[in-house]
């Protein structure tokens, strides 16, 4: 962590190396939680900040994936059980915002004074986003007043359009497992299907499927079940 103020903070010079090395790692993580952690952890050399977190939009409703301290997931959590506050809205309208003083700030007076109360008094939360869409938030949070300036914004835009790129990659490579995963759980069944019933893959894969359409089951979590107690049914 790097204390509010200490001149040992990188400069643009070393951002740029420190940026080098981030790339390389995160292209080598081994999924999302890792990309993530690896991101907020570089925020808190690279930035003025005390603490750090990610956001992620998912269609279940946002995450929170990674967080340098409890009390940001905290802030998070309260936000987004509100649905009123400075992520929301960066997540809502891909926009960057600043929030120089909770102590002043009254554009969300609740949400001011429950940040206040644990203690931050800047945050500056940056929305990742893609061509598909918005990604999440990266959240930078510290304990003065006014902590982040322009070189702050303009580190943080940059490491939130690699953060947003690594973490698309990641669930990407995440969604193609699964869906490879799946597609051998159901070659799976089928051979079991094929066997007892005497029938080919076509009539195989019928059977499960409306099955699938009947129960309202998925057909991975069909072709598990068959594999597991070797029928359909429960």
């Amino acid at each position: 962590m790097v204390p509010v103020g200490d001149d040992s903070r990188p400069g643009m010079g070393g951002t740029a190396d420190m940026f080098a090395r981030l790339a390389v790692e995160l292209h080598g993580s081994g999924g999302v939680g890792e990309t993530v952690e690896a991101v907020v952890q570089f925020a808190l050399h690279a930035l003025n900040c005390s603490h750090a977190g990610i956001a992620l939009a998912t269609r279940g409703g946002p995450e929170v994936p990674a967080a340098t301290d409890p009390m940001v997931a905290e802030i998070y959590h309260w936000q987004m059980g509100g649905g009123c506050g400075p992520l929301v809205e960066s997540m809502r309208n891909h926009q960057t915002i600043l929030v120089r003083d909770t102590a002043a700030d009254r554009r969300w007076p609740d949400w001011s004074a429950k940040v206040l109360s644990l203690g931050v008094r800047s945050v500056l939360d940056v929305p990742l986003t893609t061509t598909s869409g918005s990604v999440g938030v990266l959240g930078l949070y510290s304990v003065a007043p006014d902590a982040f300036g322009t070189d702050d914004e303009a580190i943080a835009a940059i490491l939130a359009r690699h953060a947003s790129v690594a973490v698309a990659t990641a669930r990407n490579e995440e969604n193609l497992a699964l869906a490879v995963d799946a597609r051998k759980l159901v070659g799976q069944a089928m051979g079991i299907l094929m066997e007892r019933y005497d029938v080919d893959s076509d009539q195989a894969f019928a059977i499960m499927r409306r099955y699938s359409q009947d129960t309202n089951t998925k057909l991975r979590d069909v072709a598990q079940r068959l594999i597991s107690t070797r029928r359909l049914s429960g």
